[in-house]
């Protein structure tokens, strides 16, 4: 049931996250806010913060209030977590209504019948009539006891063995019917099982309940697996199998990885890879992908290693990129040709699937060779093909600031290719000669400028917060000041600059701060006594100068459509600075403008 936004506004209110997130780790007060080391990922030097709505972990990037903390430090899911965070701050949750109790009741006796279901096809296994099948099991590879936890078990071969085993409970044709037990009879016939004669694989939602089987064949017949129809409690683009157990294993440290099949998943929880998950006989699906990032930020995806895993892993990450953000993304994994996980794990043991989950690349490397596959990028027509490809998958990323970065890594990778000829030798290129600019130290440089303008102006946070996302900083005191000004704004009620620069020394960013405010060739705009339109003229100045060619020309299309649009003069300024920071490129002007008007 959907809980009210004023229930759950008034239940975070009353939820106090200093206190809350101080029984899992010890917090210290830091200015307003409170830090100490991060209960999601093993630190020895603070990096987690607690504010009065939120928390944040410059370390690990964990984030959220307290309704997710609950969720992620004690594997809740959102309606657990609720229901404990109400019943500690005296609140009662809204109850459904009759309607709705009527449905939940509904919905609790089918999940009975479903259990029922599953302990009698688990009975079957281990009588004589189920031999065959526990044979086929234990040759492999499973034990009795794994056999016992994934409650395995045989469909019978004859007409309404499963309506026996269940009649004494008061399940009536019609239950079993609706549940996907039975198949409607045709033509006035009684319903007849849908599952005969298969090994059955119950399947599980998050909270441990059975909510459908799949049934393999013994033996070469066709289909070799069936899965439970649609029915009220299982849809199957929003389940995995394995997941109740998964979410388990994920909550004590074990990576998230989905394969293809049940009996994968089985061997390796066996295994002692208690993560692993498995879609219902379909490709990974938006729902199901969901669920793995309810599990982890960064599950693994496992295919085959030919060409119909290739196939696979292509349209998942087609169907990941409009999804992934900052804060959650995949990692893709190959298996050597001709093994699975099962196969693998009985013939190498854990330590031969653990050498794949170790090789696993992270989105952002694997996506370039997913979206080349077999094509062949050799003539220019075939090249600007591929460069189109590429642009358009970094485009399909929904996070603005993800996707100018995805385009970055893609394009560079794509130009990088051109520049080797057969072979993989460089082709000589005759350039005319001129001195090597030192682009490191020059871009070092503007990004302490452009820093330095938002420490003595935070009021422009508000306006630049997304431009300043967008940037590809040099790694060091500039992505450091960057992530905890950006952390502070979304927190903050003030925004001034002395609570900015107080905050971060806070964060242990004192020398950060100093090296952005080091007077030398600082400009005017980073005065404090300058005035607005000096201080937005200057960041936009080092902005633009931050900004790649491949960006600028997106920028300078922008600006002359806005221009067009509007024929305002803020627009048509804006376009003269992108132009004068395109055409300074262009001339190859490196150290040009480092520093700008000096202060």
């Amino acid at each position: 049931m959907a809980l009210p936004p004023a229930f759950l506004d008034e239940l975070r209110v009353r939820t106090p996250l200093p206190g809350l997130i101080g029984r899992k780790t010890r917090l210290t007060k830091s200015g307003r806010n409170w830090k100490g080391c991060c209960p999601f990922h093993g630190e020895k030097t603070p990096s987690f913060y607690v504010y009065d709505d939120h928390f944040h972990c410059f370390g690990c990037g964990a984030h959220g209030d307290a309704i997710t903390f609950v969720m992620r430090s004690e594997g809740a899911s959102f309606p657990e977590a609720v229901e404990r965070l109400a019943a500690e701050a005296g609140m009662e949750v809204p109850k459904p209504s009759a309607r709705e109790v009527e449905r939940e009741r509904h919905a609790r006796d089918l999940h009975a019948i479903m259990a029922a279901a599953a302990e009698a096809f688990h009975r079957r296994l281990f009588l004589p009539e189920g031999r065959p099948a526990l044979d086929y099991l234990l040759r492999r590879g499973l034990k009795e006891e794994t056999i016992r936890d994934f409650a395995l078990g045989w469909a019978a071969s004859g007409r309404g063995a499963i309506a026996a085993d269940l009649r004494g409970l008061g399940v009536t044709e019609g239950q079993l019917v609706e549940l996907g037990l039975l198949r409607p009879g045709e033509a006035g016939d009684p319903p007849r099982d849908f599952f005969y004669a298969r090994v059955m694989f119950p399947i599980r939602d998050r909270r441990g309940r059975v909510i459908a089987f799949g049934g393999r064949i013994l033996g070469d017949g066709q289909p070799k697996y069936v899965n439970s129809p649609e029915t009220p409690l299982f849809h199957k683009r929003l389940g995995l199998y394995g997941l109740d157990l998964a979410r388990e294993g994920a909550f004590r440290g074990a990576t998230v990885v989905a394969v293809e099949g049940y009996m994968d998943v089985i061997a390796l929880h066996q295994a002692g890879f208690t993560g692993a998950v498995a879609p219902l006989g379909t490709a990974l699906t938006p729902e199901q992908l969901q669920e793995l990032w309810r599990l982890s930020p960064e599950p693994v995806l496992c295919f085959d290693g030919d060409a119909a895993g290739a196939r696979a892993a292509a349209r998942a990450a087609e169907v990941a990129l409009p999804l992934i953000t900052t804060d959650r993304t995949l990692r893709f994994a190959t298996l050597p040709a001709g093994e699975d996980p099962d196969t693998l794990t009985a013939r190498g043991g854990p330590t031969a699937f653990q050498a794949v989950l170790d090789a696993a690349r992270p989105m952002s490397d694997a996506l370039y060779g997913l979206v080349v596959g077999g094509h062949p990028a050799a003539t220019p027509e075939q090249r600007a093909a591929l460069r189109n490809r590429l642009t358009a998958a970094a485009g399909a990323i929904a996070d603005k600031a993800l996707a100018a970065e995805y385009r970055r890594a893609l394009l560079d990778r794509f130009f990088a290719s051109g520049r080797k000829g057969p072979g993989g030798a460089r082709p000589a290129v005759r350039r005319p000669a001129r001195p090597p600019i030192a682009e490191g130290p020059v871009r070092a440089e503007r990004a302490r400028m452009l820093l330095a303008i938002v420490l003595r102006h935070p009021w422009l946070l508000p306006q630049v917060e997304e431009a300043i996302g967008l940037l590809d900083l040099p790694d060091g005191p500039a992505t450091h000041l960057r992530a905890a000004i950006l952390a502070w704004h979304g927190g903050v009620e003030r925004v001034d600059s002395e609570g900015l620069i107080a905050h971060l020394a806070d964060c242990g960013l004192e020398d950060a701060v100093a090296w952005a405010l080091v007077p030398a060739g600082l400009p005017l705009a980073a005065r404090p006594e300058a005035l607005p339109g000096e201080v937005e003229e200057g960041f936009w100045h080092f902005f633009l100068r931050l900004r790649g060619e491949a960006e600028l020309i997106e920028d300078q299309q922008d600006a002359q459509r806005i221009l067009a649009e509007t024929n305002d003069p803020t627009a048509q300024r804006r376009l003269i600075l992108v132009t004068e920071a395109l055409d300074a490129i262009r001339r190859g002007e490196g150290a040009a403008g480092a520093s700008g008007d000096a202060a």
